[in-house]
């Protein structure tokens, strides 16, 4: 038997409504805050990960999907969709004397090893915005995700924040640590030893409980910002502040991706073990230059959905149950069956109604009707046929069986589909 690939999920009809659930929350806040989608592709040039990532780091050193096509160009799978929507705003003249606010949502891959919360190939929802250089874009872009938090009921995620300076502050940083962690290099573990002279920063956020009272006494980053970097860190704080928006500033929180500088913030929670982080982000204000645009700031998040909808499950009710499940007795009731559920779904936006197809006595389609979910079953055989009437049995409440007239039954289905839309 042949079997999905290691790392890559099937998302079946069990769990697909509370991905609906998540993304229509998702949809409905990024609308709310003026957001436009944008749609990317799956493959882009290699050399646009190694440019934006950066060479030495994990995502490009060990966890791409590269190949060479047919013309020999090396393309790969998005590992993440930052640098496609940047390119593809470059290319199509969106960025120059413009601002943006964009989304983007689909499967990302990376060739990690599986566990809870990450897989090889992933979807996560990014929100880029372009031409906005204060902290007032960076508290926005926090605020909108609390709000989304809020809208699928929760309520304790915790949000941690730091500067990450310019690259020019990172440099002098980069080298104090170095020198600081070379005096200790036999506490470093391997993976830390590696990172040492190609990217050091990425030893504050090893998770090696050994090494925890090392990197709290290393060097902080924040003794080593710029005047300009110190007050857009203030400006974004005190917006947050003003908006009762509970934070931690967190100076080993340096984000695996070489694009970022200044602020940088992750939404965590204790629920999903290792992978702690739901949502991650920060500005980029150097990408678009290096991709061959013009000099643009730039910042943004991306949400984990697998994470989120882990969280998410057990929190709510998807509305995804049929309203009626139709049965019928006899072939004309087949034929007048089908006729009126498409006149219903017609005059009825929103409304669910199921056909029963191949057969079957009354009594299994009854047991099929009420396995569905559906409130009502609508009945039509040689009674209702004769009289141009449909019987309906409530299946979730103790009424009696009542027949109507097509208009009767859309009055009754209309009251159904508002009340459990």
């Amino acid at each position: 038997m042949i079997q999905a690939i290691r790392g890559m999920k099937d998302i079946t009809p069990d769990e697909t409504p509370y991905w609906h659930v998540i993304e229509e929350a998702i949809r409905r806040i990024l609308a709310a805050y003026g957001y436009c989608e944008m749609r990317t592709p799956l493959l882009e040039q290699t050399d646009l990960f190694a440019r934006s990532i950066g060479e030495v780091t994990d995502i490009v050193e060990k966890e791409m999907y590269t190949f060479s096509d047919r013309n020999g160009d090396s393309l790969t799978l998005r590992p993440e969709g930052t640098a496609g929507c940047v390119r593809a705003c470059i290319e199509n003249g969106m960025l120059h004397n413009q601002t943006q606010r964009l989304w983007y949502t689909g499967p990302m891959f990376r060739h990690e090893r599986p566990q809870k919360g990450r897989y090889r190939q992933f979807h996560q929802v990014g929100v880029e915005t372009f031409g906005f250089s204060g902290p007032d874009i960076d508290a926005e872009l926090i605020l909108l995700s609390a709000s989304l938090w809020q809208a699928l009921g929760l309520y304790d995620l915790t949000l941690e924040i730091n500067s990450l300076g310019t690259s020019e502050n990172r440099a002098v940083y980069r080298d104090k640590l170095v020198d600081y962690f070379s005096a200790h290099l036999q506490q470093l573990d391997a993976d830390s030893q590696r990172r040492l002279h190609t990217n050091p920063l990425r030893i504050l956020d090893s998770k090696n409980p050994d090494m925890q009272a090392l990197i709290g006494d290393a060097p902080k980053l924040s003794d080593y910002l710029d005047e300009e970097s110190k007050a857009h860190f203030a400006g974004l704080i005190r917006i947050l502040e003003q908006a009762q928006i509970s934070y931690t500033v967190n100076p080993c929180l340096v984000r695996g991706l070489d694009y970022y500088s200044k602020t940088v913030f992750e939404w965590k929670t204790d629920k999903l073990g290792a992978q702690s982080a739901v949502c991650a982000g920060g500005r980029f204000d150097t990408l678009v230059e290096h991709l061959g645009g013009k000099p643009t700031p730039a910042a943004g998040f991306a949400i984990g959905m697998e994470r989120l909808f882990e969280l998410v499950k057990d929190l709510v009710e998807p509305k995804h149950l049929p309203h009626a499940y139709l049965i019928v007795d006899g072939s004309d009731a087949v034929i007048k069956g089908m006729i009126l559920a498409e006149t219903l779904r017609k005059r009825l936006p929103g409304l669910r109604v199921v056909n029963h197809c191949g057969g079957g006595s009354l009594k299994s389609q009854f047991k099929k009707a009420d396995k569905s979910g559906a409130t009502v079953a609508l009945i039509i055989g040689e009674d209702e046929l004769s009289s141009e009437t449909t019987a309906v049995k409530y299946l979730r409440e103790d009424k009696p069986q009542e027949h109507m007239s097509e208009e009767e039954l859309v009055n009754q289905l209309s009251n159904l589909v508002s009340n459990i839309r």
